[in-house]
């Protein structure tokens, strides 16, 4: 079952404690403003993604504090998987959950580390580069 966490009181948000990516982003941060963790869920999470809205293309993890009217992009900012597959399923039903809970979000694309581990899950599962930042790597999911 998907889930989108959007209170810091979720006792989903526990398991953030495992993100390999970004570890010291707060739960805080994760569910606020114009931001939610969304999750794979049987009786335990299988995997997790983090998900900020927004009318532009971030390059720095910075740029997701920036309050957004009008959002038509989705970005996936971190992302982990605790069962082989779940991340690539958890995206699938991810992208559908916003196309359906915000019909106006046309755009989705990450904010990755340039680390041959994010190119090689992003590009498997149907993504192209969108640009190639100083720190990071903006992946685009075209047809999903």
């Amino acid at each position: 079952m998907l889930r989108f966490i959007t209170q810091p009181t979720d006792p989903l948000l526990e398991y953030i404690k495992d993100d390999p990516v970004r570890p010291d982003i707060s739960a805080e941060f994760r569910v606020s403003n114009n931001r939610f963790v969304s999750a794979l869920v049987d009786e335990t999470p299988r995997a997790m993604v983090c998900v900020s809205l927004h009318n532009f293309v971030p390059s720095a993890i910075q740029e997701l504090e920036l309050t957004t009217l009008n959002a038509d992009t989705a970005i996936f900012y971190t992302i982990w998987s605790y069962a082989p597959g779940a991340g690539a399923d958890l995206l699938r039903e991810t992208v559908a959950g916003i196309k359906q809970h915000y019909p106006g979000v046309k755009n989705f694309v990450t904010l990755s580390p340039k680390t041959e581990m994010a190119r090689r899950f992003h590009l498997k599962n149907g993504a192209v580069v969108h640009r190639d930042n100083l720190e990071s790597v903006n992946y685009e999911y075209i047809n999903v």
